[in-house]
């Protein structure tokens, strides 16, 4: 199995180039991108679809023959306000040119040519659990949204001192409308940028089981089990979650011995 924690390689230019190859899976890919003002990345998307994320800073972005122009507005994650998204389906050219210092993350799963290129808009908001569990969601492309044939992409802030994906919950069986096999990745960013998060991924069985101390621009593989994460005290926790598997559905079960949690909740 490859290894769940990966740090950035550097701090500019691709510091992050996971590929399905690289993570020892079927589906999921991510890179990120740190750019200067000026600087340009340009690609061709083979046989996977893509979706641009803005996660931080501007960028003057065009693909599929498009020019979309220049996006972004907020200028850190922390924020909280909506990114700015793009989706280039495969067989396609995308190139983007930073006008500030800007992040951009690049998330990848096979496509299979059914959408067409176009700036991501109307992006929601939810607020998700209760007490130490809150957290708040940009759900940028996830099955409610049809834009895409494999993707679903998602991001998440969770206040200091609270937990986020809990109950732990996995989604690692093709068994639907119980459960999807999804692959996951976790892009980490915390405020202030000292800090650290913990993140946990492991089976009910025990054959999985690593916890991880993640810092400020870490990633975190998912390939199976459960994948709770928490945010100490005085830090705040930004996640970009890439979710792909054989079928575009987030069907997921709580740990047993921890779903009592959820239900609680619900009933409250």
């Amino acid at each position: 199995m490859a290894k769940l924690h990966i740090k950035p390689q550097g701090t500019s230019g691709k510091v992050h180039d996971i590929t399905p190859q690289s993570a020892d899976w079927g589906y999921v890919g991510f890179a990120l991108h740190r750019l200067e003002p000026g600087d340009s990345v340009s690609e061709h998307t083979g046989d996977r679809e893509i979706i641009l994320v803005l996660v931080e800073g501007k960028a003057a972005i065009s693909g599929a023959g498009q020019d979309f122009g220049e996006l972004g507005e907020r200028m850190s994650v922390l924020e909280r306000s909506k990114p700015r998204c793009v989706y280039i389906p495969n067989g396609q050219d995308w190139s983007a040119t930073a006008t500030t210092r800007c992040e951009l993350a690049v998330c990848s799963a096979p496509g299979k040519g059914n959408y067409p290129a176009q700036r991501i808009s109307d992006i929601g908001f939810e607020e998700r659990g209760k007490g130490a569990n809150t957290r708040f969601i940009h759900p940028i492309a996830m099955e409610e949204r049809d834009i895409a044939d494999s993707l679903l992409v998602t991001e998440v802030f969770t206040p200091q001192g609270n937990w986020s994906s809990y109950p732990p919950h996995r989604h690692d069986e093709d068994n639907f409308p119980d459960m999807t096999y999804l692959e996951e990745t976790y892009y980490h960013r915390l405020n202030p940028e000292q800090g650290y998060g913990i993140q946990r991924v492991f089976t009910e069985d025990g054959s999985l089981d690593e916890t991880m101390a993640v810092s400020n621009g870490d990633v975190v593989l998912v390939p199976k089990g459960h994948h709770p994460c928490g945010s100490p005290y005085g830090y705040e926790m930004y996640y970009l979650n890439v979710m792909a598997g054989p079928l575009r559905k987030w069907r997921f079960k709580n740990h047993p011995d921890h779903d009592w949690i959820a239900k609680r909740d619900a009933n409250s």
